[in-house]
């Protein structure tokens, strides 16, 4: 697109009830913004779409903020500067930071990072280099606390969290088992990734005895993005002194009641199993740290990553949306222009 004075952007028009549709989101023009001192008014190249924005549609507390109905929806992007008011950044500097669906969006240069596409192309900043690779690594390394031999499970492990938490499991001598939701998935996980199992859960008529197949010495460290069903089963296999990290429900986003299911409280007791949550945020002032380490094992072949790309910021809806039905392979991210 050539720059224009006025901008196009997506508004959250309704809060939804259950799952999420079309009719949540509304497409207006408005005038293209002008960035204040010390922030950049930068082209939108790409725009991440992710699990956790479904909380933020609700009017109720949570640790991300919920949009007010007819603000823009938010998000990190990557962005080309068109206007900079900070000296740090001038006109043609490619960053990612926390923006707007819109195809302009003012960020604070405080709090943006540079993009190097001899690193990673420009979308893996929004993924393994991005959110979901910080998430990963801490919610592995620190709570999870892998040792070698251990075995490590993965819930969404297609995802763009899950799928580098397998790879980093292997780095640290790990047995990795992930559960995804097609064959293409799986395929991905163990011939691409190097993961030892996977299991796709629409096919698995049970999950406790997939499981036991797949992680025959039980459960180490389980890492869970999805909670429901698979999570009752892992629960079921937890070794002594097992780490669960919840990281995600996606199963119970849409809920809009809480489903009380199977009680698996008692299964820690004897396990003497830690179940801990985590916050990327939590560990902010460690995120250099996370980017050096992950930007080396990414150029040096260590650490795969995949980006399912959705064209066009008139489609940022429908890219959402297929996160609850599972059509992203890698990190979900939208190409803006």
């Amino acid at each position: 697109m050539t720059d224009t004075d006025t901008t196009r952007e997506w508004i959250l028009a309704e809060r939804p009830r259950g799952e999420p549709d079309l009719d949540c989101f509304d497409f207006r023009e408005r005038d293209r913004p002008s960035p204040d001192a010390g922030e950049l008014l930068v082209r939108v190249r790409y725009l991440s779409v992710d699990p956790y924005m479904r909380g933020r549609m609700r009017d109720a507390e949570s640790y991300a903020e919920p949009w007010a109905v007819g603000d823009a929806l938010q998000g990190g992007v990557v962005g080309e500067v068109v206007e900079s008011a900070d000296d740090r950044y001038e006109p043609g500097d490619l960053v990612v930071g926390n923006g707007t669906w819109a195809d302009h969006a003012v960020l604070d240069a405080d709090d943006v990072a540079p993009v190097d596409p001899a690193v990673a192309d420009p979308p893996a900043y929004l993924g393994v280099l991005g959110m979901p690779g910080r998430t990963a690594y801490f919610g592995l390394l620190e709570v999870g606390e892998p040792k070698p031999g251990d075995t490590v499970v993965v819930s969404g492990a297609a995802g763009a969290v899950g799928s580098v938490v397998g790879q980093i499991a292997k780095l640290n001598g790990c047995r990795v088992v992930g559960f995804a939701g097609t064959d293409e998935k799986t395929e991905w996980l163990t011939a691409g990734l190097g993961f030892d199992a996977a299991i796709n859960y629409r096919t698995a008529d049970d999950y406790g005895a997939a499981l036991a197949e797949a992680a025959p010495d039980g459960v180490d460290v389980y890492f869970d993005n999805v909670g429901g069903p698979i999570t009752d089963a892992v629960f079921r296999d937890l070794n002594l002194d097992a780490r669960v990290a919840v990281c995600g429900q996606i199963a119970h986003y849409n809920d809009e009641e809480t489903p009380t299911g199977p009680r698996k409280l008692p299964l820690l007791i004897a396990a003497r199993a830690r179940v801990q949550g985590l916050l990327v945020s939590d560990y902010a002032t460690r995120f250099d740290e996370a980017a050096d380490r992950l930007s080396k094992w990414v150029a040096d072949g260590e650490i795969e990553h995949r980006e399912t790309v959705v064209e066009g910021l008139e489609n940022a809806p429908d890219a959402f949306l297929g996160l609850f039905s599972g059509d992203n392979v890698g990190k979900q991210v939208v190409r803006v222009d």
